[in-house]
């Protein structure tokens, strides 16, 4: 459907993105992720958000869920997302997420959403009795993206079927209510490298922060002696560090730590495997795990401060949320005039 001419849209350019509070936060969440949002600042008007809604889909602990707003806010801000410069607020504190979702809801189409590989993989083989919720998540991802006319989205290889999604509701409606120019066709901005990092166990396996195994993961909270010890059990082979990107194929895991090298040095990986290549992992091990200590040191230093004084925190997602409803509030206002809704 978004091959269809769709006319030049003339509003601010705008990123959008989102993480959820489940769990911990990990090191693929940073070089995929929070890296990238810091940059962004740099190009472009950008609202950071909790998703807190979106984890409800798997039936977190009510008790525990606050603390992972504020865990996921406080490593927005100790990885270097401005609260000046962009905006950082949860999800639910703006309500109008869950009233835009409902009108797209009514434009996206079951087909659609059914198509939807991330549901098929969350759900597994238990898909009818996964919540609604579940299903529908992709079209409330599209009105967190589309409530503030995002025209941006950074993006991994597993949410690029989502923003299509959010690509064919926003056309959809423009084309339904004959207003082809209203909501823009949110572009992804592609990560580049580190945005897939992968297990420390099993290369052929995102890193995530719902393995059962600590030790598949690089926490952002974890010590330089936990850093240590996790990269040194990685899983390698015998064989020494390839001196081309040719002798990675093949040797999933270790393409994994050298890709990470050169994402947390910002290095190409010919680079990281000029320095290394020929050597035994005795040498580079210890090597990344400096660097990966030296790196995530100050930021986990920095989520513990910001973590313990909650007040402030709690300040910055107040402000954070009023500045999202300012912008929220009027897109809300001109889609019911739209599509037509009672206005008292």
């Amino acid at each position: 459907m978004t091959n269809a001419p769709q006319p030049e849209y003339k509003g601010p350019k705008r990123v959008f993105s989102g993480m959820q509070p489940t769990n911990g936060l990990h090191l693929g969440n940073y070089l995929g992720a929070l890296q990238k949002f810091v940059r962004l600042q740099d190009q472009y008007e950008c609202i950071y958000c909790v998703v807190d809604l979106h984890a409800i889909t798997t039936g977190p602990d009510p008790e525990n869920l606050a603390s992972r707003c504020r865990e996921v806010a406080a490593a927005y801000v100790a990885a270097g997302v401005d609260p000046k410069r962009s905006t950082i607020f949860v999800q639910s504190a703006v309500r109008e997420h869950t009233e835009l979702a409902w009108i797209f809801n009514c434009v996206a189409r079951m087909g659609w959403v059914e198509r939807m590989t991330q549901f098929k993989d969350k759900a597994g083989k238990d898909a009818q009795r996964s919540s609604v919720g579940l299903f529908d998540y992709p079209v409330l991802q599209a009105a967190d993206i589309l409530l503030y006319k995002a025209t941006h989205v950074p993006v991994g290889e597993d949410q690029k079927q989502h923003l299509e999604l959010s690509r064919d509701i926003a056309q959809k409606f423009n084309n339904d209510h004959d207003a082809p120019n209203f909501f823009p066709l949110p572009e992804p901005l592609i990560q580049g490298p580190g945005a897939r990092i992968m297990s420390l166990r099993d290369g052929t396996k995102k890193m995530s922060k719902s393995d059962p195994s600590d030790m598949t993961r690089i926490n952002l909270t974890d010590d330089a002696d936990a850093i240590m010890s996790k990269i040194k059990k990685a899983t390698t082979d015998p064989l020494p560090v390839p001196e081309s990107k040719e002798g990675l194929a093949d040797r999933a895991e270790v393409e994994n730590l050298v890709g990470i090298f050169a994402a947390v040095t910002e290095r190409s990986v010919d680079d990281v495997l000029g320095e290394f290549g020929g050597k035994g992992f005795g040498v580079f091990k210890p090597a990344l795990a400096e660097t990966l200590a030296a790196k995530l040191s100050p930021i986990a230093a920095e989520m513990r401060r910001l973590t313990a004084d909650t007040a402030t925190l709690d300040a910055i997602l107040k402000e954070g949320a009023d500045k999202a409803r300012a912008v929220a509030t009027p897109i809300m206002a001109e889609v019911r005039d739209v599509v037509g809704l009672w206005r008292a």
